[in-house]
């Protein structure tokens, strides 16, 4: 609700794992070095425990980016399981056939065992990663130490990572765990954030959302590292609260009774009085709508009287618009703003622009069309030129064609014209409506599954080996089976989409783009990274 008003491309204190936001204090750098340094280790256990909100996951979500091409890993999200079925998920994820129906846990031991020996003797390295493992109970721990202990002269064949809160740490050091504890090789709590660290924090997030302005003065940062104890996730919880206070009040930045008032509101202070700073805002609205319905009936003739509910409503209005921001060119006819933006995104791919229809000129060209409404975030992942739906000063809506973005501008085919606005100008003028062209991956069906086989499982086995430096396995009729679902799973967890193991839309077309390295690019040099 604040984003136009405090001129944000986006939301900047979002609680979701964006790898964009992800702030690297000297406390996640020591435990991502913990973790790589456990991953290449010689087996064993790895622990990093920290607070709820810490950052546990976000530091997880850079091992995977940063796992050598040698580990075959498996991620288990939810470890509330019993033994037999703990073994039966680590089977699946790493794609060890067992006999259908089995149950015994013996039966899955030796899977596994086979599967380390086989894997050992082709130079690959296992690592098992378990979140939330506080939720391990005893006996399931005891069985994840029976799996280390197969080993060679120099190593054992299987790497544990555990992540968990600080009981995960209390629970481990029960005498009857202590055979597991004396094979944790590497151990790290993951701290707060200190002080100065939290306005670093705030301040970047800020950045990365398109403004420099300090919407946090200094003098607060004190009271909101007390207030959160410096844990990232309750960090964005106060501020994306005071934000959306201040926006309520019609105020230029957070205040100190704003952000107590949002302490107030976001930890259900009791003693807080009943109020919220969602009153204003409401208030503002129903305002603004009694004063739009009173001037609906004003006679023609007559002017609306400046009344004070007139003056109060304008001065709710944000500020006017910044004069970089974009606009239309005056020497060309706005009726063709959206034929220039086509034709600017059609040069881009190398061809002409015959106006006999975007979309249907694509699919001649085996690409296709992609309409939606989303953010710079999901711009930033598809990686394409688009042609974007913009409102100029006037209020007159007109298309632009987005041929360039980095984290603090963004560069625009507008008419005949190549403009550059900060991201912030962008954010007060974007529908959030595009369409940007990709090219057909040689494939028939809309989503591929597990299970299926053919053309289009080739297909997938070939981009999947091409996007790890590999060289695909010739087979005569492959299949979609459990390795290549949790091949998938990884690429869906380093794109940032949903880990589901199927192929559909978004993956396929995240897969086709890896690739093509003929097709043109938003992000260039350091920002693709």
């Amino acid at each position: 609700m604040y984003q136009n008003y405090f001129g944000l491309a986006e939301a900047p204190f979002s609680i979701a794992p964006d790898p964009r936001y992800l702030y690297m204090s000297q406390r996640h750098q020591e435990a991502l070095a913990h973790l790589l340094y456990g991953v290449n280790g010689g087996g064993g256990f790895v622990l990093l425990t920290g607070e709820v909100g810490a950052g546990k996951t976000t530091v997880c979500r850079c091992l995977l980016e940063q796992i050598p091409e040698s580990c075959d890993i498996a991620y288990i999200f939810n470890p509330k399981l019993t033994v037999a079925e703990l073994l039966s998920t680590i089977c699946t994820e790493f794609g060890i056939a067992c006999p259908p129906g089995n149950a015994s846990v013996k039966v899955y031991v030796d899977c596994i065992n086979a599967y380390l020996l086989d894997a050992y003797a082709r130079g690959r390295h296992t690592v098992l990663v378990i979140d939330e493992a506080q939720n391990l109970s005893a006996d399931v721990l005891e069985q994840l130490r029976l799996l280390t202990n197969l080993e060679t002269n120099q190593r054992k064949l299987l790497q544990i990572i555990l992540l968990g809160q600080p009981e995960l740490a209390e629970m481990l050091a029960r005498p009857e765990l202590r055979q597991l504890a004396q094979r944790i090789i590497a151990r790290y709590h993951l701290g707060p954030l200190d002080r100065q660290e939290v306005a670093a924090y705030v301040q970047h997030r800020l950045g990365v959302s398109g403004t420099q302005r300090q919407l946090f003065p200094a003098a607060l940062m004190g009271r909101l590292y007390r207030l959160s104890g410096g844990i990232p996730r309750i960090i964005n919880v106060l501020c994306d609260r005071a934000l959306l206070g201040a926006y309520a009040q019609s105020k230029e930045r957070v205040d100190r009774a704003t952000l107590k008032q949002a302490a107030r509101e976001v930890f259900h202070n009791p003693a807080a009085p009943p109020r919220s700073m969602m009153r204003p805002l409401l208030a503002g609205l129903l305002l603004a709508v009694t004063v739009l319905a009173v001037s609906l009936y004003q006679p023609a003739e007559q002017p609306p009287a400046q009344t004070k509910a007139n003056v109060q409503a304008k001065s709710a209005k944000p500020a006017a618009p910044s004069p970089v921001a974009l606009e239309w060119p005056a020497a060309e006819p706005q009726s063709l703003s959206e034929a220039m933006a086509y034709a600017a995104l059609f040069r881009a791919w190398g061809a002409d622009y015959r106006r006999e229809g975007a979309c249907r000129q694509a699919e001649n060209m085996g690409l296709r069309c992609l309409t939606a409404r989303g953010g710079l975030d999901e711009l930033r992942q598809l990686n394409r030129p688009a042609v974007l739906q913009m409102q100029g000063s006037q209020g007159q809506k007109f298309h632009a064609t987005l041929t360039r973005l980095d984290d603090r501008s963004a560069t625009f085919t507008v008419g005949v014209e190549s403009r550059t606005i900060p991201l912030s100008a962008l954010a007060e003028q974007w529908s959030g409506h595009y369409t940007l062209l990709w090219r057909t991956p040689p494939v028939e069906r809309k989503k591929i599954r597990q299970g299926d086989r053919g053309p289009d499982v080739d297909w997938l086995n070939m981009q999947l080996a091409q996007i790890h430096g590999k060289t695909a396995e010739t087979v005569k009729d492959p299949v979609f089976d459990e390795a290549m679902v949790r091949e998938v799973k990884q690429f869906q967890l380093v794109q940032g989409l949903t880990p589901d193991g199927t192929v559909g839309p978004q993956t396929m077309m995240r897969l086709s783009a890896a690739l093509d390295t003929l097709a043109p690019k938003l992000l260039h040099g350091q920002e693709e990274k």
